[in-house]
């Protein structure tokens, strides 16, 4: 299958990114105008006409750089707010009566853009931090700042943080978005999957297999092999195992799904296989589900069940290593279950039979035998991950194991 790729992108945050835009335009447009007015006001008109022409150039040269997250980058950032700033601080300087009354500054409500440009970048961390220094710039160009001076300057801080932390929210909320999107995608697909697999091979599978066991002798061998491949194929396509190829995206411009179809191949299975779009994970249901057949039941959430591709291959082996022991002190005849459940802090998979039971005793006689599946295959692989491998049978009512995996770095260790 070729490769195609669809990128579908959401953005709560990009409208903020254009009203932004215009704020500035229009804030730049009014304190001209206000200068022009009051220009005779001034001491020294030229100081306050100079940083007016240079805050101007600036601001229609810069319009890209607040179009997006992307290119609103931290220098610029710093340079944008330094500049407001600077015509705080000039105020008294074009204006020694400015510190007398509570008139406007040079840049008089162009500075609001500058911070708020750090709330829809940075959220409400970055603009605290760009509010907390334009007040002390206001209150530094004031001398003995009145009431008024404080209430504006509480306004600005407060407002920024607010916006900023709104920012936030919208961008977690699109990430949720992505994911239901992306989950309601594979879905859809499995379902669209699980349909025409119904109407051709699972049939198929099915009548072969009362066929085949009909006929008897080396065709009833066939028979249970294909009745074991139906099964399998069952549980694959209601499993959901599908590969995460739709992958969610906190993306510079807000929240991206990306819908990926890869290339079905030797090399399919490394590169896209069970990973989470991090590089560095694998869907445990993945390494499961070939267990599964006409005797051993498979059971699973229906999210991917993500760990580090060690701890995820050697859980795997543990597993199969339990199974092992089904077939071989079970009998053929005994039939597994094996439960999957995924958990904030741990993975758990529970593997459990309907054989004939381990009488007591029996591991620790087999382990100072020297005979050390149960020690080493099981719970020496989950000792080495950080888990826990706990065994319960009773006889005459079959075995459980209970495999216990932390998450985190302890899950990472082979």
């Amino acid at each position: 299958m070729a490769r195609r790729e669809r990128v579908v992108r959401m953005s709560v945050e990009q409208p903020l990114w254009r009203a932004l835009t215009a704020y500035r335009v229009l804030t730049m447009l009014y304190a001209d105008v206000l200068f022009a007015f009051n220009r005779d006001d001034y001491e020294r008109p030229w100081v306050g006409a100079a940083f007016l022409a240079v805050m101007s150039a600036w601001t229609l040269a810069t319009l890209p750089q607040v179009s997006g997250a992307a290119r609103c980058t931290r220098p610029f950032l710093a340079v944008d707010l330094a500049l407001a700033l600077a015509g705080i601080l000039l105020t008294p300087y074009a204006d020694s009566h400015a510190q007398l009354q509570d008139g406007p500054t040079l840049p008089t409500i162009w500075t609001a853009g500058a911070v708020l440009a750090y709330a829809i970048k940075g959220g409400w961390r970055w603009a605290g931090f760009a509010s907390s220094l334009v007040a002390v710039a206001n209150i530094v160009q004031r001398g003995e700042p009145s009431r008024d001076t404080l209430h504006n300057v509480l306004l600005v801080w407060v407002a920024s943080i607010a916006i900023g932390y709104v920012v936030e929210v919208a961008r977690a909320s699109e990430r949720t978005l992505a994911r239901a999107l992306e989950i309601e995608a594979a879905t859809r697909e499995r379902e669209r999957l699980a349909r025409d697999i119904h109407d051709s091979v699972l049939q198929v599978l099915a009548m072969v297999q009362r066929r085949a066991t009909a006929l008897g002798g080396e065709a009833a061998e066939l028979g249970r092999m294909a009745g074991e491949q139906e099964v399998a194929l069952r549980t694959l396509v209601a499993g959901g195992l599908n590969r995460p190829s739709h992958v969610c995206e906190d993306a510079s411009q807000g929240a991206v799904v990306r819908l990926v179809e890869v290339e079905d191949g030797p090399g399919a299975g490394s590169g896209g296989a069970g990973r989470d779009g991090t590089g560095g994970e694998l869907d445990l249901r993945t390494l499961l589900a070939p267990h599964a057949g006409a005797r051993v039941t498979f059971a699973e959430p229906g999210a991917p069940v993500l760990l580090p591709r060690p701890a995820a291959a050697e859980l795997a082996a543990a597993v199969g290593a339990a199974l092992d022991n089904v077939r071989r002190h079970a009998g053929d005849g005994a039939r597994a279950w094996i439960l999957v459940e995924d958990w904030p802090d741990e993975v758990v998979v529970t593997v459990r039979d309907d054989g004939p039971g381990i009488p007591e005793g029996r591991l620790a006689q087999a382990e100072n035998e020297g005979r050390l599946g149960v020690a080493q295959s099981i719970r020496g692989r989950l000792r080495d991950l950080g888990g826990a491998a706990e065994l319960v049978s009773v006889p005459g009512q079959g075995t459980e194991v209970e495999l216990k995996v932390p998450r985190g770095k302890k899950a990472e260790r082979r």
